[in-house]
């Protein structure tokens, strides 16, 4: 099977960081698009940050522009997000996802195949 284990969450003081780990298992993740969304109670799934299979294009939702860097490592099957300068409003389930579709729209959730199990990011005040 395939499997997206997200790790790294947990509680965290406003202006302080975590970095978040995704490891897929099951098969390689070759060419696929990685991406990372959150969500909390009551609203939608929200588009964080996602990144191609070479690295060869980024995208950050405007609400994390300069705090949050998504990066790869291929050989290891995983993908990480950085998060600096956090914010209360960063508090969400933060889940990590997979698409191998190239024509995929990679901020959109419904395009991602894989998803992961999430992990709690709480920010205090």
């Amino acid at each position: 099977q395939v499997e997206l284990v997200e790790s790294g969450g947990g509680l965290v003081q406003a202006g302080g960081s975590l970095r978040l780990s995704c490891a897929a298992s099951g098969r390689s993740f070759n060419g696929y698009a990685m991406a990372w969304f959150r969500q909390v109670p009551g609203n939608e799934r929200e588009f964080v940050a996602a990144i191609t299979w070479s690295s060869s294009r980024i995208y950050y939702a405007d609400s994390v522009k300069g705090r949050f860097t998504i990066s790869r490592d291929n050989a290891k099957n995983t993908v990480y997000l950085q998060m600096n300068s956090l914010k209360p409003e960063d508090t969400a389930v933060y889940y990590c996802a997979a698409s191998r579709n190239p024509r995929a729209v990679l901020v959109v959730a419904s395009w991602y195949e894989y998803w992961g199990q999430g992990t709690q990011v709480t920010v205090s005040s």
